[in-house]
């Protein structure tokens, strides 16, 4: 019976131990290898997604601007233009983590499954999406659109998929989810071709109120952007405690409106004013009262020397 020595014994286990490590090793290396080379093309291809993400938006916009529907109309091309881009962004991060080996279809699985509780928590946001759609469907307003939200007016600047942005007189940047544009109450005050202005004058009621009607209306058809039909319109629309309440229609384009009332809000003044129609405004008056002395009563008619009874 042959015997082993302990020391061969040794390196033959020294041997084997080397051995296992370099298998690992090389593995291990093999495993780096394999995910440096697969990161970089994940990489690569997030970048080739940013690329064509833009590139496919682009297109989409030159594709509908040649449409003769879509040709003029910067809200629906500025909507779609973004789904595009999105939609492109979405395939692409697939595309990366397939790469990485990340098993889509348990994502998509999953994704499936928990639904319920995402829509739950994204009731807000998927509300604004379908918003945006609709309001895309229903066109209440156009890019450019001058338009008046809950009480915020403003220019509209883009509808995005969650949110339509405002731009107001001082050039404030207005921010209003899509779900409170479709819910609440919307006025488009540039939806139409044509605007009446409304002015409202008081003049005295000793005053001749069909002269100063005339005046007005005089005044309002001389300008040069009042349009001649409908005629300027002036009427008595109420009895107020000091003065009678003359108003003004004029009927002008939507782009001439803000400086036309200024012009004729101005000019109805100076008109009265020439025509001798009184536009009465509020006096103070001081009453005494406790121990302050009252003014005298002057009676000019009485002859000299008389008091009054």
């Amino acid at each position: 019976m042959s015997t082993v020595s302990p020391i061969a014994e040794a390196v033959t286990a020294g041997r084997q131990a080397v051995a296992v490590d370099a298998a690992v090793i090389a593995k291990l290396v093999d495993l780096a290898g394999d995910f440096a080379i697969n990161l970089s093309i994940a990489v690569l291809i997030f970048a080739l997604t940013l690329f064509a993400s833009k590139w496919a938006a682009r297109a989409a916009r030159n594709a509908l601007s040649r449409m003769r529907g879509f040709r003029h109309d910067p809200t629906v091309l500025s909507f779609a233009t973004q789904v595009v881009r999105v939609v492109v962004i979405i395939i692409g991060m697939i595309a990366v983590l397939q790469r990485l080996g990340v098993q889509t279809t348990s994502i998509i699985a999953v994704l499936g499954a928990a639904s319920l509780a995402v829509g739950l928590a994204l009731q807000g946001t998927l509300s604004n999406v379908a918003s945006g759609i609709m309001l895309l469907i229903l066109r209440p307003y156009r890019v450019g659109d001058v338009v008046d939200v809950g009480g915020m007016s403003g220019t509209v600047q883009r509808l995005d998929l969650f949110t339509t942005q405002l731009s107001n007189a001082n050039n404030h940047k207005i921010v209003i989810p899509n779900s409170k544009v479709l819910s609440d109450p919307l006025t488009n005050l540039t939806g139409q071709q044509t605007r009446r202005i409304e002015i409202l004058f008081g003049v005295g009621y000793g005053d001749d109120l069909n002269k100063a009607r005339c005046v007005l209306a005089d005044m309002a058809a001389a300008h040069e952007k009042v349009l001649p039909d409908p005629h300027p319109w002036t009427g008595v629309t109420a009895l107020l405690d000091s003065s009678v309440q003359v108003t003004l229609h004029a009927w002008i384009n939507v782009g001439d409106w803000w400086q036309t009332q200024a012009d004729l809000m101005q000019g109805g003044k100076e008109a009265l004013d020439a025509a001798g129609i009184e536009i009465p405004f509020p006096h103070q008056v001081a009453v005494p009262y406790g121990d302050e002395a009252l003014p005298p009563l002057v009676h000019p008619q009485l002859p000299t020397g008389e008091k009054a009874g």
